[in-house]
């Protein structure tokens, strides 16, 4: 018997709960989160499996009112996925009123018509349960949603409901991936995104935009000494760099220890982290040096 297989992806403003979600259906730490804003820069694919079904997660970045041409190329990433999932959900935190951004993206799911639209109440653990069915029915109002689920990504509150209501909405068709794997992510791109994610919560709100991080190069270990792995900081003024490093490397050093747990877990071995800060003026700005980024 054939099962369901197919491709979510959630939709929202920066830090509703998007990437949090994700790791909580999955079971396992894909995407990387953090309080600041547009902590995603790509599209990320989590993959659940239950039985015949499989659920193919896209993770992607939050839509905002672009100010870069970084901005403007995340945003296009998110129109262009969104052209090619078959269930969207829109997540809206129990804990935020809805404002003008979420009523912008909301409009914008009409241009998507094969897909399912799904509202996903994100965050249920910050607030009571009254204020859970408030918001529950003030967002049935805004759309002829296909499904409306409050959850807790942190928590795992009512995950395996979405999972469960998820599946039929989906076409039927064999699995899309092994039912083994959990991701399609590179462990090269899983490690940039660790530092990332390390820099973003050890650093004032200023600089997180400023910030990207790229693997140079894994060696493996010899005659008994550890594999390493070669790491680019990448900010876009001489001054940031000095805040990355920190006074006598005292910021850099801790960005290292908060990473590296979770990288020695990817690779499967103590490895010895080296971060190296490097100035790329204005990159977010630059067409050339994004296309270098990946961006």
């Amino acid at each position: 018997m054939t099962g369901r297989s197919g491709f979510i992806s959630f939709v929202g403003r920066p830090n509703v709960g998007k990437s949090t979600l994700m790791n909580a259906l999955v079971g396992e730490k894909i995407a990387i989160t953090s309080s600041k804003p547009q902590t995603t820069r790509r599209a990320i694919r989590g993959i659940v499996t239950k039985g015949d079904d499989q659920i193919i997660i896209v993770d992607t970045p939050g839509l905002h009112r672009p100010r870069t041409l970084l901005g403007e190329r995340l945003n296009a990433l998110v129109e262009s996925t969104l052209g090619d999932v078959d269930v969207i959900g829109m997540c809206l935190p129990a804990c935020d009123p809805i404002g003008p951004g979420d009523r912008y993206i909301i409009e914008q799911l009409a241009r998507y018509p094969r897909s399912k639209r799904i509202a996903i109440v994100t965050k249920t653990d910050t607030v009571s349960p009254t204020q859970v069915l408030d918001k529950l029915t003030e967002i049935k109002d805004l759309l002829n949603w296909d499904l409306v689920v409050p959850l807790s990504g942190k928590t795992g509150d009512r995950v395996d409901v979405l999972i469960h209501e998820i599946i039929p909405l989906l076409p039927e068709s064999p699995h899309l991936y092994d039912e083994a794997d959990i991701t399609d992510e590179k462990s090269g791109d899983r490690i940039s995104e660790l530092v990332r994610e390390a820099a973003l919560e050890e650093l004032a709100d200023e600089l997180p935009h400023s910030l990207a991080v790229t693997l140079e190069d894994i060696v493996p270990g010899v005659d008994g000494a550890k594999m390493r792995v070669y790491v680019n900081v990448i900010v876009e003024r001489d001054s940031q760099k000095g805040i990355i490093i920190g006074h006598r490397g005292s910021m850099l050093r801790l960005i290292g220890e908060r990473s590296r747990p979770a990288i020695e877990k990817i690779l499967g071995e103590p490895v010895f982290l080296a971060l190296h800060v490097k100035v790329a003026k204005d990159w977010q700005r630059d067409p050339k040096q994004l296309g270098r980024l990946g961006f």
